[in-house]
């Protein structure tokens, strides 16, 4: 497909993106590259895929441009109804109410946490706080994990003494640790404490903010004065989930999709319903009109609207579909994963 303009004149199309890493904290990078052909960045840890979304307390870092040269953010507010539908614009405004991310941990990440909705709009400013989901694309090294949410109850002056003292193995001691490999997806409610370690790749999805509050900030950040998006500590730490995660939560938060081959895919668990959806599609799959990030994991294909206008997809491949194309068909030998917002009506 040639170059494409969202306008009032034709028809809006699905478009490939280019590559979109601004620099992080922590190193990794490498298997984004591998998948999408590019040069590895050492510090190109996160591909933020279809963003609408700065970075924190940044104008401009993080935000997707298209090939025409807008920015996909000003493309959505001039015309949200063709980008979103209308039902979506009527629950959510000008916000895609999404965040798409393919992230490579070069390295472990520091222990944090992100605010719940109250939390940020009390706080914040923000009518999104940033609950998030994992689906594992990739793993290397001989012990791929993640870490989520404490394993007991924590009194919050012990999580006060970590984060004081920046006690990073009892932060990290203290919380699930969780083998993973491709298929894994996991569910991040806002305030679950959390890590990700080195070597996990994944496709992650999150409400439309960079807000983090980071437990274990030495040895990551410059200082303390980034780790609480400019609170004071102890409202900061107001954000932490201290309940004990027990093996029933962990359950049904953690699907295992690996051994699942079906055309459509559902990955992510019930709860994740109110803030996105996502699914792993492979050829001959209908997508019904909606805002949805395509993210291309192996193979090759094409996705063709209603309309009649073609995106080839291969592995690697990452694209924006606007509300207004209508149906579309994905074909051929590719396996993609499909990330929609929430519908207009999830309720929270």
């Amino acid at each position: 497909m040639s170059s494409v303009h969202n306008d009032q004149s034709g028809p809006a199309v699905p478009i490939a993106l280019p590559a979109n890493q601004p620099r992080q904290f922590y190193r990794g990078g490498a298997s984004i590259a591998a998948l999408r052909g590019s040069d590895d960045r050492e510090f190109g840890p996160e591909d933020w895929v279809a963003s609408t979304t700065t970075r924190f307390g940044q104008d401009e870092s993080g935000l997707s441009r298209l090939p025409d040269g807008r920015l996909l953010r000003d493309a959505v507010t001039a015309e949200p109804e063709r980008w979103l539908g209308a039902e979506h614009v009527a629950a959510f405004g000008d916000s895609t109410a999404l965040l798409v991310k393919l992230l490579d941990a070069g390295q472990r990440l520091p222990v944090h946490c992100h605010p719940s909705d109250a939390f940020a709009q009390r706080h914040l400013g923000s009518r999104f706080g940033k609950t998030e989901a994992w689906i594992v694309v990739g793993t290397s090294g001989a012990n791929p994990v993640v870490y989520l949410g404490f394993r007991e109850d924590v009194a919050p002056e012990t999580v006060a003494r970590w984060v004081a003292t920046q006690d990073s193995s009892a932060m990290l001691g203290s919380l699930n640790e969780i083998p993973v490999r491709p298929g894994d997806t996991v569910h991040v409610p806002a305030g679950t404490p959390h890590a990700i370690g080195a070597g996990v790749f994944i496709v992650e999805l999150q409400q439309p903010t960079d807000f983090s509050i980071t437990l274990e900030w030495q040895g990551f950040l410059a200082d303390a004065e980034g780790a609480f998006l400019g609170m004071d500590r102890q409202t900061a730490l107001e954000t932490v989930n201290r309940d004990g995660f027990g093996d029933a939560v962990l359950d049904s938060l953690i699907k295992r999709t690996a051994d699942r081959s079906e055309p459509r895919v559902p990955l992510l668990a019930d709860d994740a319903a109110p803030f996105f959806r996502a699914e792993r599609l492979h050829g001959g799959v209908e997508l019904e009109p909606s805002f949805g990030v395509l993210i291309a994991l192996d193979g090759s294909g094409n996705l063709r609207t209603d309309g009649g206008t073609e995106l080839p997809l291969h592995r690697g491949s990452t694209a924006v579909i606007p509300h207004s194309a209508g149906a579309a068909q994905l074909d051929g030998d590719v396996t993609v994963v499909h990330c929609r917002p929430p519908t207009a009506g999830s309720p929270r």
